[in-house]
């Protein structure tokens, strides 16, 4: 009861700061749960009062300025509800995405006892020269050091969690916690989006970013994906100096992508960049099936060779096999402008509940791919395309898979970090050779031999094991017959909780295949075009 009171206050306290800074956190007209309209309500007085001091700043820049201050969970809770159009709306969404991951940094004492008790000893034993931090976010902050080592010096970047964020974490997770619940309870219609598995995915995340450990093996694997691309690198783990809460790293030395004029004062091609940033995404998220989620513009740096350097491994996306295969199928029809197949691989994947007709799916995707079609490269937005798709996520039926909605905001990511290099970019003749890459791995020879080959194995495995399966399937076969002589009896509540786990299993995935699909289908165009 007293956790709940602490919560409720909590949220309580957010409120009031985002009214004082003229936030409206119910939209005119929204249909809000009733808990949240009458919080609305009882801040009125506070907006009233500081509207004279808000009205000139921008809808977004007050939004985040709110979030800012509420500390570190607001700021990553905004960050990942910018992604969550479906949710918040395409107008807030965009807001959100203003919101900069930026904090004061910490003590230089504090960080010095962080580093001694996650690598033991003297901070001297570690570093030879140890600066104040470069740069300070919500969850961590870096300091450039220097480590020697058989006479050598080397330059490195050390990532420090900040004190306590752990137990601030788990604080304002259990407020946003309750906060869906109360959404999920009084507001019906919200459901579907499930609130409580947003911030459950939201806890996975932060949860994982706080073990450096883990970011430093994620830097590790896309170093190994990465190996023989000539166009882009991941900075080298000093793992002797790195631990839970620290993270040594080499030191990039590399203009940041951001400053175009130091770019083209250094004789960089800006187009280039812009290309090898859209390819590197992709080649990334469709050959390897890991991709850096978080590519904005402070997390990527060009060094002397022209190549694309990448920090801040913290948000890491997956796409499994059976994933990849399924968006070259939806790709396929969509780019041949071949509808109904696109659609009936929906209605086989489980996409698309049953009840719903084919053919008027169907014609939804035509409703979206056939304006990609009529329009020159320049005229068409990932996210614009996004936000139509999600006004039809309602409509089907399609619920939400949060974890894979990571897709979708990085594509919309990367498309501005290649646009802010060249606004002019042509992006269909940038993804082409590599959307023709992966459409040959999935359609050509290359993709029906692994096939073949994959075939043949499993069919090998079937056969070894087949003696086995027989002895165990006549085992079955007695057994039914002794339990078929004294009958078999499942009462109502056995029946209703497998057909729910059958109806889970059969909607596993439903609308983050059709976002991630939607977005490749229009880089991927250049195919049917070019």
């Amino acid at each position: 009861m007293a956790n709940a009171l602490m919560n409720l206050l909590r949220l309580a306290r957010a409120g009031i700061v985002l009214a004082q800074h003229g936030v409206r956190f119910v939209p005119p007209g929204a249909k809000a749960p009733l808990p949240l309209r009458l919080a609305h309500a009882a801040t009125w007085p506070i907006r009233a009062i500081s509207w004279p001091f808000q009205a000139g700043k921008p809808r977004e820049r007050r939004i985040t300025d709110a979030l800012s201050s509420l500390g570190p969970s607001y700021i990553k809770m905004g960050q990942f509800l910018a992604t969550r159009a479906d949710i918040i709306g395409p107008e807030l969404a965009s807001d959100l995405r203003h919101l900069q991951d930026r904090l004061p940094p910490f003590s230089m004492e504090e960080a010095r006892r962080a580093i001694e008790e996650a690598l033991g000893g003297k901070l001297e034993n570690h570093f030879a020269e140890f600066g104040p931090p470069v740069a300070a976010a919500s969850i961590a902050q870096v300091h450039k050091a220097v480590v020697v080592e058989d006479g050598v010096r080397r330059k490195v970047a050390v990532k420090i969690l900040r004190p306590g964020i752990e137990r601030r974490f788990r604080r304002d997770l259990d407020s946003f916690y309750l906060a869906a619940r109360l959404i999920e309870r009084f507001h019906p219609p919200s459901r579907r989006l499930r609130p409580v598995a947003v911030v459950d995915t939201l806890a996975r995340t932060t949860q994982l970013e706080m073990d450096l450990r883990l970011e430093a093996a994620a830097m590790s694997e896309m170093a190994e994906y990465s190996a023989n691309d000539e166009d882009f690198r991941v900075p080298q783990v000093d793992w002797r100096r790195t631990a839970k809460r620290v993270l040594t790293t080499e030191w990039v030395d590399g203009i940041p992508i951001s400053d175009r004029a130091a770019l083209q004062a250094a004789g960089h091609d800006l187009g280039r960049l812009g290309e090898i940033v859209l390819r590197t995404f992709l080649r990334h998220a469709m050959r390897d099936g890991f991709f850096h989620a978080d590519m904005h513009q402070g997390n990527l740096f060009v060094d002397e060779c022209g190549r694309i350097v990448a920090v801040d491994f913290g948000i890491m996306g997956r796409l499994g096999v059976k994933e990849r295969r399924f968006l070259a199928e939806i790709l396929h029809g969509l780019i041949t402008r071949d509808y109904k197949r696109a659609a009936d691989v929906h209605f086989w994947a489980g996409y698309v509940p049953p009840h719903h007709p084919p053919a008027v799916f169907a014609q939804a995707l035509r409703a979206i791919g056939e304006p990609i079609h009529g329009r020159t490269a320049s005229e068409i937005s990932m996210a614009d395309l996004l936000g139509q798709l999600f006004a039809y996520t309602e409509v089907f039926d399609m619920q939400t898979r949060p974890e894979l909605i990571l897709l979708q905001k990085s594509m919309v990511i990367v498309e501005g970090v290649a646009r802010g290099l060249d606004p002019n970019l042509n992006l269909w003749t940038a993804a082409e050779p590599v959307a023709r890459e992966w459409v040959e791995a999935n359609y050509g020879v290359t993709g029906r031999l692994r096939e073949a080959g994959e075939g043949a194995e499993v069919l090998g495995k079937v056969l070894s094991d087949l003696p086995g399966l027989l002895a165990k399937a006549e085992e079955g076969v007695t057994a039914f017959a002794e339990m078929a002589k004294s009958g078999i009896r499942l009462d109502t509540e056995t029946v209703e909780r497998i057909g729910a786990a059958e109806a889970r299993h059969t909607r596993w995935e439903r609308v983050a295949l059709w976002v991630g699909a939607l977005s490749l289908a229009a880089i991927a165009l250049a195919l049917a075009t070019g």
